[in-house]
């Protein structure tokens, strides 16, 4: 059981905390933008791993990291046999890190599909920005990255899953299947 978290601290399960809500969870998947306490009070009541990206506004990670969890930029984790690829970040809209351009995104999808070669494939994709035109806004701070769509033609994950557009935004959809056959799930 994978509980996936992306955004916005629950208070389900940080101010309403009872033990038996982390019980049953295998592990744990942040898709960015989430204060370093929260993940660290996640990982130790869960008592299972904790994977991470970067969001867009965790650029503070470098300086203090959500100690106990594992963070998986650009690299793929092995957790019981199912390979989880990480590409954190977002679309750049202004200067500063956990941001890229599209051009600097593909250079780090080209890379990350020769690891996922090495590895025999890859069974999810965590980013933190989703596919363009698969669950974005037209705005360009919360646009997707077209390059994520080669990915998942080629890896064809069995899941991929993101953060960074919120409910509140309008218009969303928790999942949507790619016409590849690969389930996105937004974690906001």
């Amino acid at each position: 059981k994978i509980l996936t978290v992306a955004d916005m601290e629950s208070k389900f399960l940080w101010d309403y905390f009872e033990p038996e809500k982390l019980a049953d969870v295998d592990l744990i998947i942040s898709c960015g933008d989430l204060n370093p306490r929260f993940l660290e009070f996640l990982v130790t009541f869960a008592h299972c791993p904790l994977l991470y990206v970067h969001g867009n506004h965790d650029g503070h990670y470098e300086e203090d990291p959500p100690e106990g969890c594992e963070c998986i930029e650009d690299r793929i984790y092995r957790y019981q046999g199912v390979r989880i690829l990480g590409l954190g970040g977002s679309m750049r809209y202004k200067e500063g890190p956990c941001m890229y351009s599209e051009k600097e995104m593909k250079r780090r999808v080209c890379r990350a599909w020769l690891r996922s070669l090495l590895a025999g494939g890859i069974d999810t994709l965590v980013t933190h920005a989703p596919l363009r035109g698969w669950g974005d806004m037209e705005d360009l701070p919360h646009r997707g990255f077209a390059c994520f769509d080669d990915l998942l033609r080629k890896a064809k994950p069995k899941y991929m899953l993101h953060g960074h557009v919120h409910k509140s935004y309008g218009h969303f959809e928790r999942t949507i299947t790619h016409d590849c056959g690969t389930v996105l799930i937004n974690a906001f």
